[in-house]
């Protein structure tokens, strides 16, 4: 299994300084991996009265394939979007910066999708809320093709490309797909169109059943479900390192294929807190330092 962390978005600041230290840091400490979380733009609770998302105007977001640009000149490590909110962005354009941040690392980009919650996000980009799901199953095939292909022609219900394609073409042809699923109808994409998977539960009978579902939907498709990855994830904030090498093995247990570290919040007030935690989380699950 392989283990990394969670890029902790809303408590790293603004400082480039700390994002270098903090992915330098991390590939020194033994990780394989660094997850970031994707939001365009907050919502401002005083004018949606009653706002109740975890994040809002005030939360920092550093956009992950920019960010993914810079630390692929600074670190080794596989660079995961954890998701990207596929369907609120324009489906050529994604999958040439993609492309690009793929090049960049020489192929170390894993690239994980879905549809995202706030339809605040979705009115500022010019798309629709309503019609998410629709959208993100046609943008994975085209998505796969502007990978794979120098010229195409696409013609969908959302889409088209008439003879055009993206140079230059990506490292891995195509990028790993990787979908966030937490209902029945992600399960279900996941398993048919994906190459991995983040559930969004712990290990126990909500996620045996979540599996089976990705399962099922993947031999329904004429797919390995026996290849297709899975993405757990053990918060610092539950229980430290007392309970991180319990939580890591149960992860195991349910067959995880990767793991993430996540250190937001948990009271850490810096990045040096953070890489703090995740020194003792690196020796806690004996990973070997570089």
């Amino acid at each position: 299994m392989k283990i990394g962390v969670v890029f902790p978005q809303t408590e790293i600041g603004p400082d480039a300084g700390a994002v270098r230290a903090y992915a330098q840091r991390t590939e020194e400490l033994g990780f394989t991996h660094v997850l970031a979380y994707d939001h365009v733009l907050g919502a401002d609770r005083d004018v949606y009265q009653g706002w109740d998302g975890p994040y809002d105007v005030h939360t920092t977001f550093h956009e992950p394939l920019v960010l993914f640009g810079y630390l692929a000149a600074l670190t080794s490590l596989e660079l995961v979007t954890g998701i990207i909110i596929l369907p609120q962005r324009q489906t050529a354009l994604v999958a040439k910066q993609a492309a690009e941040v793929d090049l960049l690392t020489g192929g170390r980009l894993r690239f994980g999708i879905g549809l995202g919650w706030n339809a605040v996000e979705y009115e500022a980009l010019g798309k629709n809320f309503a019609d998410r799901g629709r959208r993100m199953t046609e943008q994975v095939s085209l998505l796969r093709r502007l990978w794979t292909e120098q010229s195409l022609t696409f013609s969908g219900d959302y889409d088209a490309v008439t003879g055009a394609g993206i140079s230059p073409l990506p490292v891995q042809r195509p990028i790993p797909l990787w979908f966030g699923a937490q209902s029945r109808a992600a399960y279900t994409r996941a398993g048919q169109l994906g190459d991995g998977w983040f559930p969004q539960m712990q290990p126990g009978p909500r996620l045996d059943a979540a599996r089976e579902a990705v399962q099922q939907a993947a031999v329904a498709a004429g797919r390995d479900p026996g290849q297709i990855g899975m993405e757990g994830r053990v918060s610092w904030a539950d229980g430290g390192a007392d309970k991180l090498a319990e939580n890591v093995r149960r992860w195991q247990d349910a067959g995880a294929s990767h793991l993430s570290v996540n250190t937001m919040g948990a009271g850490l007030g810096s990045v040096d807190a953070h890489l703090a935690a995740l020194a003792t989380a690196a020796g806690t699950l004996g990973l070997p330092a570089g």
